[in-house]
């Protein structure tokens, strides 16, 4: 029962930043962003192939995801300003507002979808589609870097770097996700999380909602603090579990993903920490 809730928060927590992602980017009311993303979704499905929106589908929350599941088997091929037309008259506007709303929805896609989904969505789409998926070709994976490690093997390295055990592990990593995601700016969040496994991107993303996405400035000692106190433990231990963090942060996360994030950091934590 316990997992079936936790599955039910996640769901909820990734249809919320979905729907908030479109507000923000399109400047519009919650009503409007749904209206936006299940208009977009629903035309997209015509487009594709069924094993395309299948990819994608499986990666979004709940009814999002059902949208990309209405297409025939057989897509329609048509361009762009086609899409963005057909877009327009479902969601009751006018082509030039449809496209920014398109573009929106698909910032979105590329923040919650893995890399190997959205590789199928622009394999398929012809290049006249390429203003709209900006972003999603920007954020797609160096394909030559690894997928994300499993959880478990991040687990293992930091324990056996801090001497802790699995819960303790756990929690130290998610200390120094969430202090992070507060000291750096919030699409150098979203690059990290890409990098990561799903089960780490809950403290990355408390992190950025906190800020709003926006980079605090935060010494070093204010950083190691806030990460003992999410911890519990002292100071020392922290600093301790920070290092063993990092240290396997930067075995996992591809270079650009890495050297983006030390450029936002100032040099005393890459002195302490690495």
């Amino acid at each position: 029962m316990a997992h079936l809730f936790d599955d039910e928060l996640d769901n909820a927590w990734r249809y919320e930043r979905f729907i908030t992602t479109i507000q923000q980017r399109a400047g519009v009311s919650w009503d409007k962003a749904e209206r936006a993303a299940q208009a977009t979704l629903q035309t997209l499905a015509e487009r594709i192939s069924p094993g395309a929106a299948r990819a994608i589908a499986r990666e979004l929350p709940g009814e999002i995801g059902d949208w990309l599941l209405t297409g025939d088997a057989e897509p329609e091929s048509y361009d762009a300003v086609e899409l963005v037309r057909r877009i327009a008259e479902r969601e009751g506007v006018d082509p030039p507002t449809a496209n920014e709303h398109a573009r929106a929805v698909f910032v979105a896609l590329a923040r919650v979808v893995r890399s190997d989904a959205t590789a199928a969505l622009l394999n398929e789409l012809p290049d006249d589609y390429a203003p709209l998926l900006e972003e999603v070709a920007r954020r797609r994976r160096d394909p030559t870097a690894p997928e994300p490690l499993p959880l478990d093997t991040i687990l293992d390295r930091v324990e056996g770097r801090a001497g802790l055990d699995r819960a303790g592990a756990q929690r130290a990593v998610e200390a120094v996700l969430e202090a992070l995601a507060e000291r750096i700016a919030g699409g150098e969040v979203d690059d990290l999380a890409a990098s990561l496994p799903d089960e780490l991107r809950a403290p990355l993303e408390r992190g950025k909602a906190r800020t709003n996405g926006k980079a605090q400035r935060m010494l070093l000692d204010e950083f190691i603090a806030r990460v003992a106190e999410r911890e519990g433990v002292s100071r020392e231990a922290a600093l301790d579990h920070a290092h063993a963090v990092f240290a396997t942060l930067r075995e996992v996360i591809p270079d650009k993903e890495w050297s983006d994030m030390l450029a936002e950091l100032p040099r005393e934590y890459s002195e302490a920490l690495l």
